[in-house]
């Protein structure tokens, strides 16, 4: 077995009344890329907003239950230390519109107050744009606002604003939902390269993508862990038949 980075024990998430996540227990190994899979509805978002903390910033939002990363329970931590830690990818592009790449890249190192100097930041801004395999692309073009990218371009440069922190887990909430088939092949590729130096956990409502990119597949229904396992195990030989009915497209599944 892989060392793990990430436990979740026993976890629930609510919003008020509302339970959206139930008795979730899930061992994320260190490396790898780990795929969260399910129906619309089913508490995948929740799960990783609640891995970096951002779960809470909801009204009326509450957990049970424990994290841990790297045996450090997440609750105990500084949210914004934690956040560095444990950086996140959204669904849409979304970089800082008034920003230029370059600032883009280091805008955690300023929201925070991180005191670094010019030459620095020169190097973490190149490092991390290669390790997003976007350098090429825009190296000529640091200073020009992020906004005039291409969708795809703009997703790398997200993922590289994540990694210029040094995370140590990425969350990827379906990266690649709103971009174009090359775009997403690319960005695929990218995540298979990734995991050399950054553990990943993505969600996707892609089959096809988890079955490419991911080692371990996790598949959740209704707030409920029903499968996990290596990928290849989970897409030819599930244990559970809601998992086989999802993966074949042949289940009715009820979106909460």
């Amino acid at each position: 077995m892989e060392s793990e980075i990430l436990k979740i024990e026993k976890f629930y998430a609510f919003f008020g009344k509302n339970r959206v996540l139930k008795d979730v227990t899930l061992s994320i190994p260190e490396y790898k890329v780990t795929a969260i899979m399910g129906p619309s509805g089913c508490g995948k978002t929740t799960l990783i907003r609640c891995i970096n903390r951002m779960h809470e910033l909801t009204p009326e939002a509450r957990i049970e239950g424990s994290i841990r990363l790297n045996d450090q329970d997440i609750y105990g931590m500084n949210p914004i230390i934690l956040r560095r830690k444990i950086g996140m990818v959204f669904q849409r592009p979304n970089p800082f519109p008034t920003m230029s790449i370059f600032d883009n890249v280091i805008a955690g190192y300023k929201l925070n107050g991180i005191k670094v100097g010019k030459t620095e930041l020169n190097g973490i801004v190149e490092r991390s744009l290669q390790k997003a395999a976007l350098w090429n692309e825009v190296k000529d073009d640091l200073f020009k606002k992020g906004t005039f990218l291409s969708g795809g371009q703009q997703q790398r440069l997200c993922i590289a604003r994540a990694l210029a922190m040094n995370p140590e887990i990425l969350l990827l909430d379906e990266p690649t939902s709103a971009l174009d088939p090359k775009a997403t092949a690319f960005i695929e590729e990218l995540i298979v390269e990734l995991k050399k130096s950054v553990t990943i956990l993505m969600v996707t409502h892609n089959t096809a993508q988890a079955a490419k990119t991911a080692n371990y597949t996790a598949f959740m229904y209704l707030g409920d862990l029903i499968e996990f396992g290596k990928t290849s195990k989970l897409f030819t030989v599930p244990d559970d038949k809601r998992t086989e009915e999802y993966l074949t497209g042949r289940g009715e599944f009820v979106e909460d």
